[in-house]
């Protein structure tokens, strides 16, 4: 979570979220600014490293019969469901140009 964090406030602080220039300040991020390419590459794995994580963890939980503790397996659900909404919402950044 921490790899994410300071990733994606790094690639903040050269992305421009204007429809228009949206997927070009992301090539220029790969291309032009030191370092831009391992950044964005990290942040995209780091991503998908934290899902599998979390999914993991659900799994662990659905084995040990943690679903039966009904205040935090719910607190767990709506957790998930706003991790997969702000992965949505910073998969959608570059507005579908990729």
């Amino acid at each position: 979570l921490t790899l994410q964090i300071l990733t994606g406030l790094f690639l903040a602080m050269h992305y421009t979220s204007d429809t228009t220039t949206a997927f070009s300040s992301v090539a220029h991020i790969c291309r032009d600014v030191n370092y831009g390419w391992i950044l964005r590459y990290l942040h995209a794995n780091g991503a998908s490293m934290f899902f599998i994580c979390l999914y993991l963890h659900v799994g662990r939980g659905l084995y040990y019969g943690s679903y039966l503790f009904k205040e935090t397996w719910n607190m767990g659900i709506i957790l998930l469901f706003a991790v997969m909404a702000t992965a949505f919402l910073g998969y959608v950044l570059p507005w579908g140009q990729m």
